[in-house]
């Protein structure tokens, strides 16, 4: 078909090109073909295409004329399609116009009955020779060019040819456009042509404007889900009010200053400008008005059209812009009369305007320049010197490629000849309106032409029709028409000119659309004043009367100060002026600029101000206007006189719905003006006429609006009376929709047509609306071309309607045919309601409006100075969160330079308290918090010309957290409603109850176990011989010292990368030899001795291990101190001498110098003296006495016993972050087991290095440093960390050059490597097996990391391999040689915390926990996953804790006899091997299985692989469920930009959940709690107790930068802590408070949470918090010296005791002289006043376990050391020298409830040492004590000392506990808990597992 036209072919050639290169969308060029089609083709063809279209439900809409320049190049010729036309349009330059069909819409069906053309929704179709649609010149058509535009004049300003605006300023930054540009994410900029990525953003059309809580979305052309026919309700129940047929303008409009002028004849407002110019020319235009009244300014219509003429001129002349360009026009709003000037010189120049309102907005000025593309700004003289101004003082920058022009020095056009004026040649689009959306976002609306005279033909009939009182003058019935259907007989007009007087904004909305375009398209006169003039009192209404106002153009707030005022001093406006009294008789109307109606001001308006100004028609003056503000202004609602709403197709008044005959009857027998007396058919028609154009008012029940229903109690003059009546809330209307618009009320969550007498969102379609925003397509879509979904009758299926609409995003309904708006979308809140009703659980939601709940604050809560509300989704439902601005909420001095006022917390508190209730009992609104913020803090917007608290900007403040408010409350216990429970809420998910749950749903599950690679022999690759009949690593060295001499055993490399001298197998031998000789010599030592070797990564370390090897000496290694933290090294140092009887200190000369400097000598020896303990000698093992035989030749031989299992060769001291000691205990037995599971799992060889750096005293850098070389005849090489952390590379550098296929290397190390960009430039292609040591949970990011900074080495990704290892075991698992990537899981946090493991998609679960395995067991290991508490085997789909069996396993912890540390070793489970003996880790993990194709061909293997989910002391339970805190305190770390990265902690003390937050700012810490709280609440559905804020630096980490949980909780029990704010989110007393019951004994309701570094036994409670006590805690008081005093209760008895008891084992409570030396502690601390903590005074007391017993209930073993005496000797002071001893209450007495051994009182605890398990201590009784090399201590050896081996209960994770009936059981070793008055009165009760009376049931 296309081939025969060529002219077609052409035209659809060129449009495909146009899709290609993506110009165009698919949609517009859908339209744009089937146009060019509709030209060509013949009638049967075009109707054949109409069918098709129909076929495809493509429905256009009448206005799909949005415009091309919403999709289209600005540089490329385009077709622009026109909007509806109106019924008034004529053919352009006298061609006929053409028309294409569309399905039929509402509009389309009036203009076709109207125009008698059958058509759809009358698209006008371009004629190529359409002077609108031309093409633009590919040349300019003048010749000139831009570079030297105007510069010579003095009227044009180029920033680029100034001087001084080079760029050299700093540029704004392109943030702002990020900010505050809808579509700055959404790609157009690249080339302004309106393409957009798909993204869902937060803003205006999406989900927060619009819920996306549903299943689909109303923004996206998704349907609502399908009903079934259960869902249907009965019979003909699906009704939906179906849109509005619109009405039709019952006559043509004319030129009101001649009758005989259609104004349909002007094609745009221009050309209506140039006649009004030629008719009128000496009529006053305009008249401008300053704050006091007077005269600024005034113009006639013939200047402002010859100045408009001449702007066009120059524009057309000398700019260089193309028909359609944008041109920006930057005006106050006092300079009306130049901003006419410049908007009608751009319309007739055939540029598009955009009008600028914020000329001092820099920012926003920018933007619009830059989005809308202009290089032309209009503006004045005055304005481009204060921009010169601002921008100078400010350091801003010009905007590039702008030219300004001052169009007041344009002067005018006079034409030389008459018909000299140029040709009207203008583009579809008139102006673009910019306005910003409820969220903020700026967003420009595009206004044609013809949307312009569309809208002033309907104002201006809806004026012209207005009754003045003169109607009767005529006998002629006005309701007959002609044969064209036009009034015969019109009114007849006082005046053709209206007298418009407005204060409005005249640049946009309302203000633009009446002051300047009406008054252009009527030829009316314009009075325009600023707004401030209406706070004179009188001048408003002088002004009124001298202008003889006809039309009023005003808003609420400014009627209402006038009328206020009036009300309050009446003669100040009778007598404004003298013997001029106000005189309102000329006003016709008084249009109100407005969103919602005011029905109660309306009566104060009419009825005391302007009645009183002699208006007799006051009532029918005011007439509220819906105008829409965002969608650029226009009107589509406000009261009229032109009839026709009879057509609406809807019923007109209530009774109608009842009596539909009885009103045929009526309106019969009232046609022809007749009609009986008796039946009052006249009278009746009167009224109902009558009431029609009446300001209706309706009373609605309050009830029925919260579930979306339209229930009117009363209606007219009834509603008025009633209006108090409780319950109901007064509505207004507005009126009708204008003429041609068509209207319809639509769920906006679900795009379904709502049913009749419901609430929902107004959409409307008018020729009167733009077609959509500027450049942004797909909000232009959703919202400019919105469809609605109906259901039809016996249909399950939705359908489509073929209407297009306008989303206003206003919320109503319509009732008698009249709308009736409740407020905004963003101005509703929503709540889910749940009930049980007949045994059936109910949910569904309660809707409120904002406007309500302020009205309910303002009117009963006092001080408050505005408030706004908003709801928040949070956790899968919608919280409100009300906004308070109070003056009490404002620091501000009361003197100016005085001090800031202190806030008045308690009566913020109380205000908040009040508000919530108010809102719950006067609209049963359960409130999530209530923010307080000082007056006019909270972000604004401008609605309706007036600032407003923008409720969308503040929710986003709110999510951003930067709200700036001071206070806030948590309503939580009403508000939350969806919060999960464990399937044993008092038990936890170990408990028999939950777990038997979690079988039964895994039943068919196998037990999770994993195989074991038993290795019994292990084969030498050098010499074929069996490794395994060596017993002991020394008997291995000597045999590689007789077959190697002469090889390199070890040799150190420089901090240059240089070789040291390398030391051969025999020089080997005789510096061991060396070193024992002079410790058997000179140190003395004999076997059994105890040495510590502190030495620098040397060499000289590695003799000293081995010498001590064999002399049968315990080696204690242990890295050197540190001198920046002496304060826990010095401790930890003097614990192990003191516990472990070190005989002497072992070092090298650079340990040996660091021990000797003066602030290292003197710190010891003061702390050794103050702790009474003896500082061994120290020795220096660098340069002992050359020896000359090895060490067979001296007798340095290994004995049988030393070889024993069970003989302590080596002790490992692990530190947790908190410096708290694990001494594991290893023979010779586990070190060469330990070195035969390295071999054979990481295929290691003697032809390979080994490589010794990081970590040598402990774990596997132990291993690779001192003995893996020997196990595998390989030479060593060591590297210093301290050359590595100064030259990263070094580590690098020799791992490439001698090849080294295997290393141990730790996440810190290669984080610091990788911010020094170390290694990249390395080959490390040899190196296989990269071992990243983790204690838990594998850091996610690693691996990644590692991977893509090492690949441009060479490194293999699959090299990069994670290792679990564990205090116990250094190689539970490894990645190493799997061959392959990590294998991720994402897991299901909601069936995590029940115990279950559920891999999730993330991209459907975004909260979804990221994890990455920790490999395969090892060689010689077996894993297995059991249940702590019943040590059953977990099922496959479960998690538990990870049991090892290997043989390399610790022996033991190091001296504990505890029969607790036995079980840890000796974990059984009941349905497995009863043979297999495991080690228990403490840590929770699953095991997993995979299937990846690594084998030979790809073939695919089976793996079984560890996921490591945390330790059990990371975990905390509240309501049945598990809770880990790492993730916990990862979600808050990334919640807020102030929070420092790892700078969060979390526990749990006394039942309640805390969180303690490092920031880095202290601004407004009140806006970061929500955030905070609604992290976790969404992310891991727990509601927590207490959020605790402190600042940088006072966050306590460790020297590797880890958080030191005990500290951090120490501080913040003991208040010693810096908090700078604290805020309780629940109240413990609270009605509906989730927690657990404190005092329930026998079960366990919570569990520790404590970082581990060490195996943590178990999981144990933390310490109570001093917040939110009972009140029967009152009764209690402690004293604990100055720093720490209690207000005390009156009449309260103080309990006598001879000793102050701190805390048991507070290792932070200081001695009188070693304050310093605890960080914990400032020297302060003590000070008399001492007030560290802002929260101090809100708390009463220590909770008791923290001060005493309480529940803790310790036996004697807890308080003895491992090697103690049970003597007398050991009783102590508790008591604090020179400090007053407090006395204690009995019940905090320590001991108090306990039975003593002695029968004379508890034995206090001792300081001795009590090793760890894990992070706690684990001690022995005095009963299982054996003094095997064990020694006695006393009190006058010994004194409480800060540091490793005491530790806040709270910082217990809790002990394995014997249970002698089960086993192996996770209890706690409390004794018999017999204090019942503890447990009736303590509200933080400190639950342990198997705490309380059942616990001392099984152990009593």
């Amino acid at each position: 078909m296309a081939e025969s036209n060529p002219e077609l072919q052409a035209q659809l050639s060129q449009l495909d090109h146009e899709l290609e290169e993506g110009d165009i969308t698919q949609k517009g060029y859908e339209k744009r073909r089937t146009i060019l089609l509709s030209q060509f083709l013949g009638p049967a063809q075009t109707d054949q295409l109409q069918r098709a279209l129909a076929s495809q439900g493509d429905g256009a809409g009448s206005r799909t004329a949005s415009l091309a320049a919403l999709s289209g190049r600005t540089n490329a010729p385009s077709i622009e399609l026109p909007r509806a036309e109106s019924p008034y349009a004529a053919a352009q330059n006298g061609k006929p116009s053409e028309y294409m069909a569309f399905p039929p819409s509402q509009v389309g069906r009036f203009q076709e009955k109207q125009l008698g053309i059958r058509t759809g929704s009358l698209q006008r179709q371009p004629s190529a020779s359409s002077e609108t649609f031309l093409p633009r010149p590919q040349t300019p058509e003048y010749g000139y060019s831009r570079d030297g535009t105007m510069t010579g004049t003095n009227f044009a300003f180029n920033p680029d040819t100034q001087p001084g605006y080079d760029g050299g300023f700093g540029s704004p930054g392109d943030t702002s456009r990020l900010s505050t540009m809808l579509e700055s994410q959404q790609g157009y900029f690249s080339d302004f042509t309106g393409q957009q990525m798909q993204d869902v953003r937060d803003s205006y059309g999406g989900p927060n404007r619009y819920s996306m809580g549903d299943a689909f979305s109303p923004t996206a052309a998704i349907p609502p889900p399908t009903w079934t026919q259960s869902d249907l309700p009965p019979g003909g129940a699906i009704e939906s009010m179906l849109p509005l047929e619109p009405r039709e303008l019952p006559f043509d409009v004319y030129d009101p200053h001649n009758p005989n002028q259609l104004m349909s004849k002007f094609d745009n407002i221009g050309a209506v400008l140039r006649h009004r110019g030629r008719v009128q020319p000496r009529q006053t235009a305009f008249w401008v008005l300053d704050s006091k009244g007077k005269e600024t300014a005034s113009i006639v219509w013939e200047k402002v059209a010859s100045r408009a003429e001449k702007v066009a001129k120059v524009i057309r002349d000398k700019s260089n812009l193309y028909r359609g360009d944008r041109v920006a026009l930057v005006y106050r709003d006092s300079e009306i009369i130049e901003f006419v000037v410049a908007l009608m010189g751009c319309f007739i120049a055939g540029v598009v305007a955009v009008p600028i309102n914020s000329v001092d907005d820099y920012q926003k000025l920018s933007l619009l320049l830059t989005t809308t593309q202009a290089h032309l700004a209009l503006t004045t003289d005055n304005n481009l010197k204060a921009f010169h101004r601002d921008i100078s003082q400010n350091r801003l920058k010009w905007p590039s490629g702008v030219e300004w022009w001052k169009t007041n020095e344009f002067g005018s056009y006079h034409p030389k000849k008459h018909d000299d004026t140029p040709p009207l040649q203008v583009p579809e689009v008139a102006y673009i309106e910019f306005s910003r959306a409820p969220t903020g976002d700026l967003r420009g609306v595009v206004l044609s032409h013809r949307t312009i005279m569309h809208q002033m033909a309907c104002i201006s009939a809806m004026v012209s029709t207005i009754p003045t009182g003169g109607e009767n003058a005529d006998t002629f019935n006005s309701g007959l028409r002609d044969a064209n259907g036009n009034y015969i007989a019109h009114r007849p007009r006082a005046s053709p000119t209206e007298v418009i007087l407005s204060y409005l904004n005249p640049r946009e909305g309302g203000g633009m659309i009446l002051a300047i375009l009406f008054a252009v398209y009527g030829g009316h006169t314009s009075v325009w004043l600023e707004g401030k003039a209406v706070e004179t009192p009188g001048l408003y209404a002088h002004i009124l009367s001298k202008y003889k106002t006809t039309i009023m153009v005003a808003d609420y707030p400014g009627l209402k100060r006038v009328a206020y005022n009036y009300q309050q001093d009446p003669m100040a406006t009778r007598n404004f002026k003298k013997n001029v009294e106000p005189n309102f008789s000329s006003v016709k109307i008084c249009f109100i600029d407005t969103l919602t109606v005011d029905c109660e001001f309306h009566e104060i308006l009419a009825d005391r101000w302007l009645r009183p100004m002699r208006n007799p028609r006051a009532r029918e003056l005011v007439a509220p206007m819906l105008c829409l503000p965002e969608h650029g202004g226009m009107i589509i609602s406000v009261r009229d006189w032109l009839g026709g709403e009879e057509r609406m197709g809807c019923p007109l008044s209530v009774e109608e719905e009842h009596s539909d005959d009885e009103d045929k009857n009526e309106d019969a027998s009232a046609a022809n003006g007749y009609s009986s007396l008796i039946g009052g058919g006249v009278t009746k028609k009167t009224n109902q006429k009558k009431s029609r154009t009446q300001l209706t008012e309706i009373l609605l029940d309050k009830e029925a609006l919260k579930m979306n229903e339209v229930v009117v109690v009363a209606m007219g003059d009834e509603a008025k009376k009633r209006a108090n009546e409780p319950g109901t809330m007064r509505v207004g209307a507005f009126g009708y929709p204008i003429p041609d618009a068509t209207l319809a009320i639509v769920d906006p969550e679900t795009n379904l047509l709502c049913s009749p007498y419901s609430i929902g969102e107004i959409w409307v379609d008018s020729p009167s609306l733009s077609g959509g925003f500027w450049q942004l397509q797909k909000h232009t879509e959703t919202i400019f071309h919105a469809r609605p979904y109906r259901f039809v009758e016996g249909s399950p299926t939705p359908q489509l309607l073929e209407l297009e609409f306008l989303r206003t995003g206003l919320l109503g309904c319509i009732v008698e045919g009249k709308i009736f708006v409740l407020g905004l979308y963003e101005d509703r809140i929503r709540q889910r309601v749940e009930w049980v009703e007949h045994g059936v659980f109910e949910a569904e939601h309660r809707y409120f409006f904002v406007q309500h709940l302020v009205t309910s604050i303002m009117k009963t809560v006092p001080k408050i100075y505005d408030c706004s509300a908003f709801d928040s989704n949070v956790n899968g439902e919608y919280l409100p969160i009300i906004l308070i601005e109070t003056q009490a909420a404002s620091t501000a001095p009361t003197n100016p330079g005085g001090p800031p006022i202190q806030l008045n917390i308690p009566f913020l508190d109380s205000l908040s308290e009040r508000c919530m209730e108010v809102l719950y009992q006067e609209h049963h609104l359960r409130v999530y918090c209530v923010m307080i913020t000082a007056p006019i803090t909270l972000p604004r917007i401008i609605k309706n010309g007036r600032r407003e608290i923008g409720n969308m900007l503040c929710r986003r403040e709110f999510d951003n957290g930067s709200l700036p408010c001071v206070h806030v409350k948590f309503g939580v216990e009403r508000a939350v409603q969806n919060l999960a429970l464990g399937d044993d809420p008092m038990g936890g998910i170990w408990s028999p109850l939950a777990s038997n749950a979690r079988q039964n749903y895994l039943m068919l599950q196998d037990k999770q176990y994993s195989g074991v690679d038993h290795r019994e022999v292990v084969i030498d690759d050098r010499t074929s011989t069996p490794l395994n009949q060596f017993s002991n690593i020394h008997d291995l060295m000597q045999w590689r010292v007789s077959r190697q001499t002469e090889e390199l055993a070890y040799c150190t490399i420089d901090g240059r990368g240089r070789e040291g001298k390398g030391v051969n197998w025999k020089k080997f031998d005789l510096k061991i030899a060396a070193v024992a000789m002079y410790l058997k010599n000179k140190v003395k030592v004999k076997a059994g001795d105890h040495l510590l070797l502190m030495y620098t990564h040397s060499e000289e370390f590695v003799f000293a291990v081995h010498a001590c090897f064999c002399l049968g000496v315990t080696a204690i290694p242990m890295a050197p101190i540190d001198l920046n933290r002496l304060n826990e090294d010095a401790p930890a140092l003097l614990h192990i001498i003191a516990d472990f009887r070190v005989k002497a200190i072992l070092v090298n000369s650079e340990v040996d110098h660091l021990l000797k400097l003066k602030q290292v000598s003197q710190h010891l020896k003061q702390s050794a003296i103050i702790l009474k303990v003896n500082l061994p000698n120290t020795y220096n093992t660098s340069k002992p006495p050359k020896q000359s035989s090895g060490c067979r030749d001296h007798g340095l031989t290994m004995r049988p016993a030393w070889v024993q299992p069970g003989y302590p060769v080596l002790v490992w001291t692990y530190w947790t972050p908190d410096q708290r000691r694990i001494a594991v205990q290893l023979g010779h037995n586990t070190i060469m087991a330990l070195c035969k599971v390295q071999k054979e799992t990481c295929q290691m060889t003697s032809t390979r290095p080994v490589l010794g750096c990081v970590r040598s005293t402990i774990g596997l850098g132990f291993i690779h440093t001192c003995v893996m070389g020997i196990f595998l005849a390989a030479p060593t090489y060591l590297v210093s960390p301290v050359d590595f952390a100064q030259n990263p590379n070094i580590l690098f550098q020799t791992l490439s050059r001698y090849k080294i296929k295997d290393a141990y290397a730790t996440s810190q190390m290669l984080d610091h490597a990788m911010a020094h960009g170390a290694g990249k430039n390395m080959s490390m292609h040899e190196l296989k097996n990269l071992m990243i040591a983790t204690d838990g949970r594998p850091r996610a990011d690693v691996y990644s990391r590692v991977r893509v900074h090492f690949a441009p080495s060479g490194l293999d990704r699959t090299a990069i391999n994670t290792v679990y290892s564990h205090v116990l075991n250094p190689m539970v698992a490894s990645r190493s040689y799997m061959c392959i990537e990590p294998i991720e899981l994402h897991l299901d946090m909601n069936a995590l915390r029940r115990g279950l493991v559920m891999p999730v998609d993330p991209d459907t679960e975004p909260h979804a926990l990221l994890i990455q395995d920790s490999g395969m067991v090892p060689v010689s290991t077996q894993i297995s996953i059991v249940n702590p508490e019943t040590n059953q085997l977990c099922l496959v789909g479960e998690y538990g804790e990870i049991w090892v069996q290997s043989e390399a396993n610790a022996h033991a912890f190091y001296g504990s006899k505890e029969r607790l540390d036995a079980e840890r070793f000796n974990g059984r489970t009941v349905d497995g091997d009863p043979n297999v003996r495991y080690v228990r880790t403490g840590d929770l993990g699953f095991l997993h299985n995979v299937t990846r194709p690594i084998g030979p061909n790809g073939a695919p293997v089976d793996m079984q692989v560890l996921f490591v989910l945390g330790s059990v002391g990371d975990t905390f339970e509240v309501n049945g469920l598990n809770h880990f805190s790492t993730d916990i305190e990862s979600s808050v770390e990334r919640c807020h930009r102030n929070i420092v990265a790892g700078g969060c902690a979390i526990f749990q003390a006394g039942g309640l959940v805390v969180v303690v937050v490092e920031i880095f700012r202290r601004n407004f810490l009140a806006s970061m709690v929500p955030v905070v709280v609604n992290a976790i609440l969404n992310e891991h559905q727990l509601i927590i107790d207490i959020v605790a804020f402190v600042t940088k630096g006072d966050f306590h980490r460790s020297r590797l930068g880890e958080k030191q949980r005990g500290k951090i909780l120490a501080g913040w029990v003991t208040r010693k802590m810096r908090t700078i704010a604290q805020y309780s989110i629940r109240d413990p007393n609270g009605e509906n408070f989730i927690s657990e019951e404190p005092g329930a004994a026998g079960n366990r309701m919570s569990t520790g949470t404590f970082n581990r570094a060490g195996p943590p036994s178990m999981k144990g409670s933390i310490g109570g918090s001093t917040l939110g006590m009972n009140q029967q805690m009152q009764n209690l008081n402690i004293h604990t010296g100055p720093g720490q005093d209690f207000p005390s209760q009156p009449g309260q008895a103080h309990h006598q005791s001879t000793s102050s008891m701190p805390p048991p084992g507070i290792s932070e409570m200081p001695t009188q002289s070693y304050s310093d030396s605890i960080s914990e502690l400032p020297p302060s601390a003590f000070r008399e006043g001492s007030d560290d903590t802002p929260t101090e005074a809100k708390v009463q007391n220590f909770p008791p376990h923290l001060t005493g017993t309480g529940g803790l209930d310790y036996s004697p073993i807890d308080a003895k050391g491992m090697f103690d005496d049970d003597g007398d000797g050991l009783q102590m002071r508790y008591g604090l020298d020179g400090l007053p001893i407090s006395p204690l209450p009995e019940i905090l007495r320590p001991g108090a409830g306990r039975t003593s051994l002695d029968g004379q009182g508890p034995p206090e605890p001792s300081y001795i040492n009590k090793p760890f398990l894990g992070d706690d201590e684990q001690v022995a009784s005095p009963e299982q004590l054996q003094h095997r090399g064990g020694y006695q201590l006393h009190d006058d050896d010994l004194t409480p000392m800060p540091g490793d081996r005491w530790s806040l209960p709270s910082q217990d994770r809790g002990y394995i506990g014997y249970d002698e009936g089960r086993g192996g059981g996770l209890r706690v070793a409390n004794r018999d808990s017999r204090d019942e008055e503890w447990e009736r009165d303590a509200v933080m009760h400190l639950n342990y597992v198997g705490s309380g009376s059942d616990g001392a049931k099984r152990q009593g």
